[in-house]
């Protein structure tokens, strides 16, 4: 077994909680069978003459030889390297094992069907889900040195390291049957039929009408789907209609505007990139992340180049669909 950890990088205890993680199943399978992003492409030491370019390749080359992925994903906002992560694994059929100590759930309306996620096209996607909600037992002792604030830390300790070990034991316990896993789509590879749709995903981030872009493809002559999602009764059913649908399309055109990718967007990235659909992102207004050695990104770099074309108005938007 080959495992791919996704995780969010950009902050010490994300990085830290992964590397246990990786700890606990190396010792279960061995450490040669467990890739850990950050770690083993060197990010801080890594020299290269596009060094944002340069990881995304060795993530993805790494992505192409899996058999399965255990993704951490905390609180509302999703890491959209994470889900691009997530999506391109699930298009390929690879079993995913989704991590969570989240104590919130989520619905599409007041009294809605409770999602374990924001966007039920995570929940769809996911092989298993692990949720660890609650701290540990509270620890008793009469130590004078241990204050409340010790106490509740020790608590979350032992909830992290309960969730670790679910994980483990969630991953270990997939069936063995190779790369093509029960309960994941196996959808990559399917050539986009000649002549087919334009898949475009709004983003919930922006002020102007979601359904602009929809309006311009349409306007210019395609056929268009939206996502089903976010209106089916059965949103987790919608979910995987949506993904079917990227991956038979022959475009996708994702409006990636907001503080980061939307979570939505950058599955459906990740899949179409495991598909070979064409890609195009939206953004009329990109802000720049800057990290040492690395140029600058205008978006997560898993999504930034897993497209082919960046967008910023409607004539670029016009001219993506009119090439060949």
């Amino acid at each position: 077994m080959s495992v791919y950890i996704a995780h969010r990088l950009f902050a010490a205890h994300d990085r830290a909680l992964a590397a246990d993680l990786a700890e606990r199943i190396a010792a279960e399978i061995g450490p040669e069978r467990v890739f850990l992003p950050f770690c083993d492409t060197d990010e801080e030491g890594l020299i290269a003459e596009v060094k944002g370019r340069r990881l995304f390749e060795l993530d993805r080359e790494r992505l192409g030889h899996l058999d399965a992925m255990v993704a951490l994903l905390h609180g509302p906002s999703l890491d959209d390297g994470v889900c691009m992560e997530i999506g391109y694994a699930a298009a390929s059929g690879i079993a995913v094992v989704v991590l969570t100590t989240d104590f919130q759930t989520y619905s599409l309306t007041e009294t809605g069907p409770r999602l374990e996620f924001p966007d039920p096209l995570v929940q769809a996607l996911a092989t298993r889900i692990v949720r660890v909600a609650r701290l540990g037992a509270p620890v008793r002792t009469s130590a004078p040195d241990h204050s409340r604030f010790t106490a509740f830390h020790l608590r979350n300790t032992a909830q992290t390291s309960a969730a670790l070990d679910a994980a483990v034991e969630a991953l270990l316990d997939l069936p063995d049957r190779g790369p093509q896993l029960a309960g994941t789509p196996a959808v990559a590879g399917t050539p986009a039929v000649i002549g087919a749709s334009v898949y475009v995903e709004a983003s919930p981030y922006t002020a102007r009408g979601g359904d602009h872009l929809a309006r311009a493809c349409a306007d210019a002559g395609h056929t268009v789907v939206v996502p089903q999602r976010f209106t089916a009764t059965d949103a987790v059913a919608g979910a995987l209609a949506d993904l079917t649908a990227v991956c038979s399309a022959a475009r996708l055109l994702a409006d990636v505007s907001g503080p980061e990718t939307p979570p939505g967007a950058a599955l459906l990235i990740g899949a179409a990139a495991a598909s070979g659909i064409r890609i195009a992102a939206y953004q009329p207004r990109p802000s720049f992340s800057h990290a040492h050695g690395r140029e600058p990104n205008w978006r997560n770099l898993m999504v930034q180049y897993a497209v082919e074309s960046h967008l910023d108005n409607g004539e670029a938007v016009l001219a993506w669909l009119a090439a060949a």
